[in-house]
């Protein structure tokens, strides 16, 4: 496109160079945006500054997360998937790229080059230096002037899309973290898809025990964590149980009741992880304690009883045709 469309922002003008898909992507807090880059300055021969593409790798930075240049994120929010734009950006927006650019070029370098995301811890120790090691950036650093960005944004992930390390989210991105990720592990269980399921109610729990640690044990928010992340387990011993994982369920839903010896789901999963192992009076004594504590679940305890029976009498009939073909 040749019109050049002015974000509402004072200083920037931006040029779509290759329309996007879509509609406008959800940019919510912790959204991971993906995305390569250009940077030129304003001369006539468009001086290439940096180029994420000549490095080989992405950049990525999370909505929200204090990003050292925050024009990227009004950029970025301002566009969609697969688009290009051409991003005029005045000093007032550029004056720390210097900075950032000593950050990237030096991970590109080899300290963790697939890892780009640059955050604002240790900007002022940068202004200490006398040199930024590059002389380019040197001299741009001591003349800020308006620069041009060339972005073409390659995907937006919801923060449930993608690992999240935990120094990365705060308390509050924790907790609402928590239902989305809970959500999606259900949807991906009803799909069969079992492993990607464990995987979102695995993060969950990381998050729920970390806020935990910041409570006193066994007040109310503590509990209220601890009964969340109960639930949590359960689900992904459900995954385990899909998955022929059955020590690990058994392992998890013994510490459960070891702590909280009435929930009565943790005896019913228990139950199912025993007697896939052949643990005929264990299996029994756990559904046994359902009923007890879950009249109402006398069915489910009915048809688990039967299959459990069912499986003992092909195990017994293998049994005795292994003794005949022997005696035979």
């Amino acid at each position: 496109m040749d019109a050049t469309l002015l974000l509402n922002v004072e200083g920037i003008k931006k040029t779509i160079l290759h329309g996007g898909t879509g509609d406008l992507p959800n940019f919510i807090t912790g959204a991971r945006v993906t995305f390569h880059f250009r940077t030129m300055k304003c001369d006539e021969e468009r001086t290439v500054i940096d180029d994420s593409k000549q490095v080989g790798h992405p950049m990525h930075i999370i909505i929200g997360n204090m990003f050292k240049l925050e024009v990227w994120e009004i950029l970025l929010t301002s566009m969609r998937v697969s688009e290009v734009a051409e991003f005029w950006c005045d000093t007032i927006h550029t004056g720390v790229y210097p900075i950032l650019s000593r950050s990237l070029r030096q991970m590109a370098e080899g300290k963790d080059p697939t890892e780009w995301h640059v955050h604002t811890c240790g900007l002022a120790n940068m202004f200490a230096y006398h040199t930024l090691g590059y002389e380019d950036l040197d001299e741009l650093q001591k003349e800020p002037q308006p620069l041009i960005f060339i972005i073409e944004l390659l995907q937006v992930e919801a923060p449930s899309q993608y690992q999240r390390e935990t120094w990365n989210l705060n308390n509050h991105e924790k907790m609402q973290a928590v239902p989305i990720l809970h959500g999606e592990g259900n949807r991906l269980f009803k799909l069969g898809r079992y492993e990607e399921a464990s995987s979102k109610y695995q993060e969950a729990i990381v998050c729920l025990r970390n806020l935990q640690t910041k409570e006193k044990p066994w007040e109310v928010q503590w509990l209220k964590l601890e009964k969340m992340i109960n639930t949590l387990i359960l689900n992904y011993c459900q995954c385990l149980l899909k998955k022929e994982e059955y020590y690990e369920v058994l392992e998890h839903t013994s510490d459960i009741l070891r702590h909280h010896p009435g929930i009565v789901k943790a005896y019913y999963v228990r139950a199912r992880a025993h007697a896939e192992v052949w643990n005929e009076a264990e299996a029994k004594a756990d559904l046994e304690k359902v009923l007890e504590l879950e009249p109402s679940m006398r069915k489910a305890v009915q048809r688990e009883l039967r299959l459990l029976e069912n499986r003992l009498e092909e195990k017994r009939e293998e049994e005795r045709l292994r003794c005949r073909n022997m005696l035979g």
